[in-house]
């Protein structure tokens, strides 16, 4: 399978061990590796957004930061993905620090070559280039880790293709007592395998994420369904 990651400037990645082992631990769907969740009858193909065992959507978003585009179809390792904006005061920085902590745990546990990172931003109106290096700095990233990249789409109307149209993601724009407008929006964390399926969406509930489980689910995926 043909497999490509960034189209420019972040170098290469490593081989996965999830590559030719997908749908090692049953579940009907020989392309993911997690089994088919628990959502009662509800299908993959109700959800509005890419769900357990459908393709990633084939979208090249520029990352600003490293000065490229993520092509997330052919990311050449498992990723976790989001959607947020910077000036949010209530979700984002739930969605942003869990996949931060996250992101942790491969560094702290060496395998930060086996899985990326890529938040899309849907204000690119107001989160400039300067504007998410301060965010970076805000929400205590590791960029010397280089798994993480911020995506941000051109424009508005580009944001809006790629998060709404691609992705299925819901946000709107309503009035705000602390900024100019704040948005309401879909609040979840996708899981994707190196082959360009999702294995897991995870939706924000009362207790917020847990990462305990974003980390087993990785694990199991990084390794096939194997043991480590």
């Amino acid at each position: 399978m043909r497999r490509r990651t960034f189209l420019a400037g972040l170098g290469t990645a490593a081989s996965v061990s999830t590559a030719g082992c997908v749908g090692s631990l049953g579940g009907g769907n020989e392309n993911t590796v997690l089994r088919k969740p628990d959502r009662g009858g509800t299908t993959s193909a109700d959800l509005p957004y890419p769900a357990w065992g459908e393709r990633i959507p084939d979208v090249t978003v520029p990352a600003p930061l490293q000065d490229a585009s993520v092509s997330l179809r052919y990311v050449e390792t498992s990723f976790f993905t989001t959607f947020f904006y910077t000036t949010c005061r209530t979700v984002c920085p739930t969605l942003i620090s869990t996949l931060r902590q996250v992101q942790a745990h491969s560094v702290q546990n060496e395998y930060t070559d086996e899985v990326g990172f890529y938040p899309i931003d849907f204000d690119p109106a107001r989160d400039t280039v300067d504007v998410l290096e301060s965010y970076t700095d805000q929400m205590n990233i590791d960029t010397d880790a280089g798994n993480w990249a911020f995506l941000r789409p051109e424009d508005e109307a580009a944001a809006k293709d790629v998060v709404t149209d691609e992705f299925g993601i819901v946000y709107e724009q309503v009035e705000s007592e602390y900024s100019e407008y704040e948005f309401v929006h879909t609040t979840i964390i996708t899981l994707a395998n190196a082959d360009g399926y999702v294995e897991r969406t995870y939706r924000l509930g009362g207790g917020g994420f847990d990462q305990i489980r974003l980390i087993e689910d990785l694990r199991t995926v990084r390794n096939g369904g194997g043991i480590l």
